[in-house]
């Protein structure tokens, strides 16, 4: 019989399938539900393969390691892989109220003022919405709401019967205080009303279906902190520092906040981790270096990249144009586009985990 004329089986390619293993969710494929809409037309062998992120970090590793395994499988002529991304949802809380379409609610937060944070947070959420992903941005940091400014945004938001409707910038919706408050006019807030702000920004925006909602919140661990931590199921937090020892002392405090209200911490970035001279190339550490791999060590939290000092992101933030989108093949734009990634590979591992037994559904 010749290889043309060999039966391919079902069962054979997905067994060839299940030796490729994702290797942050440590299982094969098959068994995570990746692989749907598999065909087999004679000697063709189609399917979609379906991450759980747009934003896999090895999604060209993954794509590869299925078509090597199908191909090697007798009868097989020709691999069509589809690869699509369906990205899991955090589970709900019985205490707690998930806000409607949005499926998994990230904070993002700094021990202290002054580190990047808002920074952080919309670039990391740029790079989220450029990979594919459906993603908003909510700036829950109401004394100090410099998001507009970052995105380039100026208007009022309209109202849609008794919802807001987020403005919309570089594929994000977004929600701020920024919107809302006159100029330099002063926020005097205690907090029955910061709490009332952040419920009307959760659960009166028009949101709409999210994969990802980030909220980039004030710095310290104070009432805007706990009101958000108290209302809604988060997938996780982020805590951004800077490598010098003021700035991780403060940081180990925003991850013993999360961990002593049961959320999980996604990871630590470090902001501002080295100047790189344009002149002569020589990498200086102004802030001091590795701070923040050793405070992610000492605190069993992952790590989730470094960030140079570089003026092409401080100009990107007063223009209104994110450095991820204007310079994204430069060092900075690279280090933010590396994070997202990893971030986003450590928001499915977290899900998942949670539900041991989940399978992606698209």
């Amino acid at each position: 019989m010749t290889a043309q004329n060999i039966q391919i089986s079902e069962e054979a390619v997905l067994n060839a399938l299940r030796q490729v293993i994702d290797p942050d969710l440590k299982k094969d494929v098959v068994s995570l539900g990746m692989i749907k809409d598999l065909r087999i037309e004679g000697a063709k062998v189609a399917f979609r393969f379906v991450l759980t992120t747009p934003a896999c970090p090895v999604k060209d590793q993954l794509e590869g390691q299925a078509r090597e395994a199908v191909t090697a499988v007798p009868g097989v002529g020709e691999v069509d892989i589809r690869m699509d991304a369906a990205v899991p949802r955090q589970r709900t809380v019985a205490d707690k109220k998930s806000v409607a379409g949005v499926g998994n609610i990230i904070a993002v937060t700094s021990g202290k003022g002054g580190v990047g944070k808002s920074t952080v947070s919309v670039n990391l959420a740029c790079a989220l919405a450029k990979s594919g992903a459906r993603v908003g941005l909510v700036d829950c940091d109401v004394y100090g709401p410099n998001v507009p400014i970052m995105l380039g945004l100026s208007s009022q938001p309209q109202a849609l019967g008794n919802q807001i409707v987020p403005l919309e910038a570089y594929g994000l919706k977004v929600m701020s205080m920024g919107f809302l408050a006159e100029g330099d006019t002063p926020l005097i807030w205690r907090g029955p009303m910061l709490h009332g702000v952040i419920q009307q920004f959760l659960y009166q925006v028009a949101w709409g279906e999210l994969d990802y909602l980030i909220a980039d919140l004030p710095p310290g661990t104070g009432d805007v902190q706990l009101s958000l931590i108290q209302s809604v199921p988060l997938t996780g937090g982020i805590v951004v520092t800077t490598p010098q020892d003021v700035a991780l002392s403060d940081a180990r405090k925003g991850i013993m906040m999360f961990k002593q209200v049961n959320v999980n911490v996604l990871g630590i970035v470090e902001n501002m981790s080295f100047f790189s001279c344009p002149h002569c190339g020589e990498n200086t550490d102004i802030f001091s270096s590795g701070g923040g791999e050793k405070t992610s060590q000492q605190y069993q939290v992952p790590f989730l990249g470094r960030i140079p000092l570089e003026t092409a992101i401080r100009e990107g933030g007063d223009r209104g144009r994110p450095v991820v989108i204007t310079a994204p093949e430069g060092a900075a734009g690279k280090a933010f586009s590396a994070i997202s990634e990893q971030l986003a590979a450590q928001i499915s591992t977290t899900v998942l985990a949670s539900e041991p037994t989940v399978k992606l559904e698209i």
